[in-house]
């Protein structure tokens, strides 16, 4: 495994130099600005990753406004609520894309939502305050707690949400696998502790977010 600095020197050569590469790289939020986002920003967010997954994120944005009107602005106290017969005129709102699993998706998620706002005081305060060390770990709460969260859907949705993580996208997933850290896509709990670990040590040396380091790694590829 190879020290970060190498992996920034090379990042760096290959995408025209220091200033190109930092103008690559995501944003990320503080713990601060994360606490004070509300429930519905979250929920949102979140629907709107599960929404995209699998379409042309542009088709899903642009029909967004009109799913923050069918959907009460993601409020999740409202949202639960919501009857059956409810959900089922939203499948037939032509605006809309109308994915029964999806629309189904949101009342549980709106649910879980509630929950984890309930136990840590606000969804946002628990993102934030996940440990950095282990946000593989962040990614297996979402999947086991909401609904459609699994594959890429959890890192994704943080990464829109601004809550620092790394991202296994095929580019990274071929940059750990040069260094010999994993050797194919970490869909297991084990690979993905093993990338958690060489992303730790990474940040460790380097004082970087780990969407950064992510990001570096998947410019030594693509």
């Amino acid at each position: 495994m190879k020290p970060f600095s190498d992996i920034q020197a090379l990042a760096s050569a290959r995408k025209g130099g220091d200033r190109a590469l930092r103008a690559l790289m995501p944003e990320v939020a503080s713990a601060t600005w994360l606490a004070d986002q509300p429930d519905s920003y979250y929920l949102s967010t979140m629907m709107r990753r599960i929404f995209r997954a699998g379409l042309k994120h542009s088709l899903v944005d642009r029909k967004w406004p009109a799913f923050e009107q069918a959907f009460f602005g993601f409020d999740p106290e409202r949202l639960v609520l919501m009857p059956d017969s409810m959900l089922d005129e939203r499948m037939l709102d032509t605006r809309l894309i109308r994915h029964w699993g999806k629309m189904k998706s949101i009342r549980h998620n709106a649910q879980m939502v509630l929950d984890v706002s309930a136990e840590a005081g606000g969804f946002g305060r628990w993102l934030g305050q996940w440990p950095d060390d282990d946000v593989a770990g962040l990614w297996l709460a979402l999947k086991k707690r909401g609904s459609q969260l699994g594959g890429h859907s959890a890192p994704a949705f943080l990464r829109m949400a601004g809550r620092d993580t790394w991202y296994p996208t095929r580019d990274v997933v071929a940059a750990l696998v040069a260094q010999d850290i994993i050797d194919k896509a970490p869909s297991s709990q084990r690979d993905q502790r093993l990338a958690q670990q060489a992303f730790n040590q990474w940040q460790a040396e380097s004082g970087l977010p780990q969407a950064h380091i992510s990001r570096t790694l998947a410019c030594t590829v693509g």
